[in-house]
């Protein structure tokens, strides 16, 4: 399966990728304070265990940062 994730496409070995997934492999200990957004639609927290993404789909990944 191929992803573009935040402008970087990347392949992967499987067919069918959850949100929370495709989290898992790319940022397994970071995972509070980000949101997700597939094809320019923002994915609910609540969702990313049963939202799956699809080839060639576009993944934005935006994580919080503190600052001021």
């Amino acid at each position: 399966m191929e992803l573009k994730i935040n402008q970087q496409t990347k392949k992967f070995n499987a067919e069918s990728l959850s949100v929370q997934s495709l989290l898992d492999l790319e940022i397994p200990q970071k995972q509070n304070g980000i949101a997700i957004a597939v094809n320019n639609t923002v994915v609910p927290k609540n969702k990313w265990s049963e939202f799956f993404v699809q080839e060639t789909d576009e993944i934005l990944i935006i994580s919080a940062t503190q600052g001021g």
